[in-house]
């Protein structure tokens, strides 16, 4: 995938864990939900249907009184899957490949390659415009899923084997 500096952000990280408790982390829903976002906001998986087509649905919440109170709902969809390699979805459709209207439209490819000593993770975040990725930057992008990419590692780390 081409990286195209106005509408596109990424975040390439080395992550000492194996790529296949990575992958554990990221595929199982019981997983996902124990560090897909910043604590200490927590996430409830709506939907996770783990192949093309199927639905991805998470819904965040922040808590009283540590750093402010939110919810953040997204629907979305699996477009592609290709087991311990990359992940790819969208919040511009949600399961079935039917669209929806999205308060940030986008989609993401996460990919997993083998490094010396672990795995190279990279997050590439696709928007429509350049206006909705400096939207997304404004909204602490780097920091958001810098923290969500270090609780994926240390998550895989501690996973059995």
């Amino acid at each position: 995938m081409t990286f195209n500096p106005e509408t596109d952000l990424e975040i390439s990280r080395f992550l000492a864990a194996p790529r296949a408790k990575l992958w554990r982390a990221w595929s199982d829903p019981n997983n996902l939900k124990e560090w897909w976002c910043p604590k200490p906001w927590v996430t409830e998986v709506k939907a996770f249907e783990f192949y093309p087509g199927g639905s991805f649905h998470t819904y965040m919440t922040g808590p009283d009184g540590q750093g402010g109170t939110g919810e953040s709902d997204n629907p979305g969809c699996f477009l592609e899957i290709v087991p311990q390699e990359r992940i790819v979805g969208t919040s511009a459709m949600v399961g079935g490949w039917r669209p929806v209207v999205s308060w940030m439209p986008m989609t993401s490819i996460h990919s997993f390659k083998d490094e010396a000593g672990g795995t190279r993770y990279r997050a590439h975040v696709i928007h429509m415009t350049s206006d909705a990725r400096q939207q997304h930057l404004d909204m602490g992008f780097e920091h958001g899923w810098g923290l969500m990419i270090s609780q994926l590692e240390e998550f895989a780390k501690a996973l059995k084997d």
